[in-house]
């Protein structure tokens, strides 16, 4: 016999080996996939809440916008809220129209001013699993924000800020404030002066009677928090922030030692961290 007809001999009868052994295995795995239990909840792929980012005075939406690409990137769906910045009575309704808007989970995530507007917003919202935070007031039932600011020394906002009178839609006087261009020290001090002139220059100002509209309601007394401290806030005291998280029974809290008030620019990487651990805490 030539060796050119043992070597197909041989290459053949390696093949029906070959497909035996692959026949057998496919027989086997089927069989052990059906014996198999279904998949545990681990396993299962988990729907991912969208967040809702809410931001307080002196700013706008886009000042998330940092954050936002870290939660993206994540695999988050988000939604930065606009909020009116005219005080409870119409800022609450606005965010908690928008939360309605929502279908399935919310992570609810507010900054500064917006503490107030979720906590009064997400009232009520069987869909906001989580409350986070971030820099913020998280006021009581009957609490002002000017009450809270006060409440512990070290806030420097107040000089900065600019009044301008401005007509309301029953013609009354109402007045804007401003956060001058003198402000980056006490409002955003840990970011470059080239992005804090344009957060100055594209701000939004808040009605002070904001810091006179007291809370009706505390949804963080039935929803979990999680709770960012600015070590160097100079807008809402460390201290003020710290007490009003531990009083909301927060189920985490970060502190940034060396953060302004804005730690959304000059930090995004861990408020987006503690809005992932929120997110997958609650879901």
């Amino acid at each position: 016999m030539s060796s050119d007809v043992s070597r197909r001999q041989v290459l053949a009868a390696g093949a029906a080996v070959a497909g035996a052994a692959a026949l057998v295995g496919g027989v086997a795995g089927t069989a052990d996939a059906a014996a198999a239990p279904a998949g545990t909840g681990e396993e299962k792929s988990k729907v991912k809440p969208t967040i809702v980012l809410v931001h307080g005075g002196y700013a706008d939406s886009s000042c998330w916008n940092a954050t936002i690409k870290e939660l993206q990137y994540k695999g988050y769906t988000t939604v930065s809220g606009s909020n009116p910045l005219r005080g409870i009575p119409t800022d609450a309704p606005y965010i908690a129209s928008l939360l309605d808007s929502i279908s399935g989970p919310v992570v609810l995530v507010a900054h500064s001013m917006g503490g107030t507007v979720i906590t009064n917003a997400a009232a009520g919202k069987s869909n906001v699993k989580a409350l986070v935070y971030v820099a913020a007031f998280v006021p009581d039932v009957g609490e002002t924000q000017g009450e809270l600011i006060t409440k512990f020394p070290g806030s420097e906002v107040e000089p900065v800020s600019v009044p301008v009178p401005y007509t309301k839609a029953d013609g009354t006087t109402g007045i804007d404030l401003y956060l001058s261009k003198d402000g980056q020290a006490a409002f955003a001090a840990d970011i470059p002066t080239a992005d804090f002139n344009v957060l100055q220059a594209t701000q939004r100002p808040f009605d002070a009677d904001s810091f006179t509209f007291p809370t009706t309601t505390a949804a963080w007394k039935t929803i979990p928090v999680w709770g960012l401290v600015a070590g160097q806030d100079k807008a809402i005291p460390p201290a003020c922030e710290r007490w009003m998280y531990h009083r909301a029974n927060a189920r985490k809290i970060v502190e940034v030692p060396g953060s302004s008030h804005v730690v959304m620019l000059s930090h995004p990487r861990i408020v987006a961290g503690l809005i992932d651990d929120a997110a997958k805490a609650t879901s």
